[in-house]
């Protein structure tokens, strides 16, 4: 997630580094760079020139504070200014009304169906919601299917009617329908096209004006940079939109729209897409993002992620198997399973201080543990419960049966030792106040 912004960003503060004090020269240059990084990133020139100049009027003539070098105090000015760009706090989804009525506008392509999916999703889940999606694209072919494909994926159901081609009697009907049938959230897929054309606003301007949505969201590609820029001004102009959703950002993004929308359209980013799964969608922070743009990381959000995932009951009872010596690999499966369930392992380790820099070259794959979990399933349930047993003769098996070398096994085998050897010493006093500590940090936000 912005790599390439984040490398250069880099790269400009180390200007600075050596300098005992900050002056008009060297903020001059090191600015330069940051501008120049940004407008590669396809940050609007505009945008991206006052953005330096904010950040410079800051810096000169401020002495250097006791416990920061000059490159640090640029970088937290920067950041600053960053978290400012993006809209300053985070911003919430209106959830008024009964039912709640959400319209979706946006592009062809730029994941808005399977987007609404996502949302449905992550509001039935987080707010207890019972969501209804509606079938408004009457032009795409297998558009309809594709959300009724979505919705059973996550157990949602879709309202659409195949003979209709009135998107706003579809809609008013869907409305009916949820009232009828005791759904509190109504959330409207409408077509898109391939570029905005005046016939696609009029329709989605008529569907608003005809529903009253209580938040009306624009879902952006943010792989497109300074174009969804463009395209936003386009529908904010005729839907006066509550918020802003950026899709694909797992991707190659260089980070134009996420740094430029706010600025342009003066509506708040509420939400990021970061994978292809029903759960890889996120509350946009822009304090966090503004970390993780300039490497810091994202502690926060991974605290959150593990914590959606972390079951008590199967917490209490891995803490007695740790106790006793009886941690196998049964147990370190289950473990890979929840990681696995807290999303790619790239976006994952980008929530690391110092982790994206630190393997920038390495290409992580979502399949990661595929080795690792086959080799597990190539042992007996005896073997899984009791590793002491696993000799060098059952390691060659094992290695044959699941298509792995020897060394693999053995490295495994290693990993494994030294995780439980890990768990064993947080059953001491300094990780249980280790594990409060990380416990305390789910009500930060």
């Amino acid at each position: 997630m912005f790599d390439n912004l984040s490398e250069k960003l880099d790269k400009a503060f180390h200007i600075l580094k050596g300098h005992g004090k900050i002056t008009e020269i060297n903020v001059a240059e090191t600015l330069k760079e940051v501008r120049r990084a940004l407008l590669d990133a396809d940050v609007n020139f505009k945008i991206a020139k006052d953005f330096t100049a904010r950040v410079r009027d800051k810096a000169i003539g401020q002495n250097v504070l006791t416990t920061l070098q000059p490159g640090q105090l640029l970088v937290k000015l920067v950041k600053d200014e960053l978290v400012d760009l993006m809209g300053g706090d985070v911003a919430g989804v209106n959830l008024s009304g009964n039912p709640t009525v959400i319209l979706m506008s946006g592009l062809q392509g730029s994941g808005k169906t399977t987007f609404s999916g996502k949302l449905a999703n992550y509001l039935k889940t987080k707010k207890n919601k019972k969501p209804l999606l509606v079938a408004c694209d009457i032009y795409r072919p297998a558009a309809i299917n594709q959300l009724h494909v979505v919705g059973k994926s996550i157990d949602v159901e879709v309202y659409s009617e195949i003979e209709n081609k009135n998107p706003v009697e579809i809609a008013q009907n869907a409305i009916k329908y949820a009232k009828a049938n005791g759904f509190n959230l109504v959330i409207v897929d409408t077509a898109g096209r391939l570029a905005v054309d005046e016939e696609m606003m009029d329709e989605i301007a008529r569907v608003h004006q005809a529903i009253q949505p209580h938040e009306t969201l624009f879902v952006v590609d943010s792989m497109t940079g300074q174009d969804a820029v463009n395209t936003a001004k386009a529908f904010n102009d005729r839907l006066n939109f509550d918020g802003v959703v950026l899709t694909k950002l797992d991707g190659d993004t260089r980070g134009g729209a996420a740094l430029s929308i706010k600025s342009v359209v003066n509506k708040p980013i509420k939400f990021i897409g970061t994978g292809e799964k029903m759960d890889a969608i996120d509350a946009f922070y822009p304090s966090r993002m503004a970390d993780r743009i300039l490497g810091m990381g994202d502690v926060v959000s991974l605290v959150e992620r593990a914590q959606a995932q972390f079951d008590e009951e199967e917490a209490r009872k891995l803490q007695k198997k740790i106790a006793k010596n009886q941690f196998g690999f049964d147990d370190f499966l289950a473990q890979i399973q929840q990681v696995k369930k807290m999303g790619n392992m790239k976006d994952l380790i980008g929530m690391i201080p110092g982790a994206s820099k630190a393997m920038k070259d390495i290409d992580i794959q979502d399949d990661a543990f595929k080795h690792i979990e086959a080799i597990i399933y190539s042992m007996t349930p005896e073997e899984r419960s009791k590793p002491t047993l696993i000799d060098t003769r059952r390691k060659n098996r094992i290695a044959k049966g699941s298509g792995t070398k020897i060394e693999q096994v053995n490295q495994l085998m290693k990993q494994f030792d030294q995780m439980s050897k890990m768990m064993k010493m947080m059953q001491g006093p300094g990780g249980k106040q280790m594990m409060k500590m990380m416990g305390g940090m789910k009500g930060m936000r």
